[in-house]
């Protein structure tokens, strides 16, 4: 069990204490599942109120609210600063230390100091893994790949020939990168697959989730920003390109040939269609069909399934529908009057 005073975690998190600084404390929590010992965050000042009556020695509270009968930690931003003091409490991970006998490496890979690689992990030939780097097993790294300094590759990842990872880069389970891209022409009653020459490349400081499938370009590179993250269950198509701190959640799929800027987000279920760019800062809400570029900025949304003609034309209806909605007010307006009339006569 890790012990620590309150008076400790408010200088991790770059906070003022108000109350005993001294308290020992065990463990960290939401405010419904707070034990004596734990310290919970209530994330405004409407959350101080639970704060005060959950079972928390301590609370990770907003700078300005009300005050309660409990050491806080008054802090600019008390969820960041929960999730900074949750470090503090997190289980060290179990990793087997230096090269698995059952390892297979080729000889002429280079692997920096103190990397890691599990029980049946491959690596092929002429790759190069950076200093501190960790290899879990089953995991296959290609060849000609580069992986940098600093990166975990969790077991069942597949890195294709020619993958280059950059610094600090997290990839989870079963997450595939670099597989042929989605390419075919139809000839003479027959599908031609055309030849996916490319590779991936992926910035410093990015994490990829589990059972991820990131396509190698046809030619040139498919390229993932720095800082980006992406959930679990995401498909990005050949040669698109992903701006630095995105965010791409879970099930989201990205056809070929895409431009995404950086500081993107694109929520849930959210599908782009080939060729499409989106800008800087743009947001793409849940189950969204992108069809067309969005401009820096703008929050879309909205999808429809039904024939194609059938919905262009349900398109361009919506756009009548104000000047209806205003004709429509007059004649009602009209019609009251001429009751009116009747009435009086």
């Amino acid at each position: 069990m890790k012990l620590t005073t309150v008076g400790e975690l408010a200088a991790l998190v770059d906070g003022s204490v108000v109350g005993d600084d001294s308290i020992l404390i065990s463990g960290i929590s939401t405010i419904e599942d707070s034990r004596s010992g734990d310290v919970t965050f209530a994330e405004s000042a409407r959350f101080m109120v639970p704060a005060a009556r959950s079972l928390a020695s301590a609370v990770i509270a907003p700078q300005s609210g009300p005050a309660i009968d409990k050491p806080m930690i008054r802090v600019k931003n008390p969820k960041f600063a929960f999730a900074q003091v949750l470090r503090v409490f997190a289980p060290e991970p179990k990793i087997y230390k230096g090269i698995h006998e059952t390892a297979q490496i080729h000889d002429t890979a280079v692997l920096g100091d103190n990397v890691s690689v599990h029980a049946s992990a491959v690596i092929g030939e002429n790759t190069v893994i950076g200093d501190n780097s960790v290899i879990f097993p089953f995991v296959y790294v290609g060849d000609n790949v580069k992986i940098g300094s600093n990166c975990v590759i969790y077991p069942h990842v597949v890195l294709h020939d020619d993958t280059e990872i950059g610094n600090s880069v997290v990839i989870h389970s079963g997450s595939i990168l670099g597989t042929d891209g989605f390419g075919y022409m139809f000839i003479e009653d027959r599908h031609y697959k055309i030849p996916q020459i490319g590779r991936v490349i992926i910035g410093d400081d990015v994490e990829i989730g589990a059972n991820v499938t990131i396509d190698k370009a046809r030619t040139g590179s498919t390229r993932i920003g720095r800082g980006t993250k992406i959930d679990n269950l995401v498909h990005i198509g050949h040669n698109c390109t992903i701006g630095d701190h995105s965010v791409i959640v879970a099930q989201v799929g990205i056809s070929g040939s895409v431009n995404i800027g950086k500081g993107v987000i694109l929520a849930g279920q959210a599908g782009v269609k080939d060729h499409v760019n989106i800008g800087d800062g743009a947001i793409v809400g849940a189950k969204s069909g992108v069809i067309g570029d969005v401009g820096p900025g703008q929050f879309v949304s909205g999808h429809y399934s039904r024939p194609h003609m059938e919905d262009l034309r349900s398109r361009a209806n919506l756009q009548s529908i104000p000047k209806l909605a205003k004709h429509l007010a007059a004649l009602e307006k009209r019609l009251a009057e001429l009751e009116s009339g009747q009435k009086d006569s």
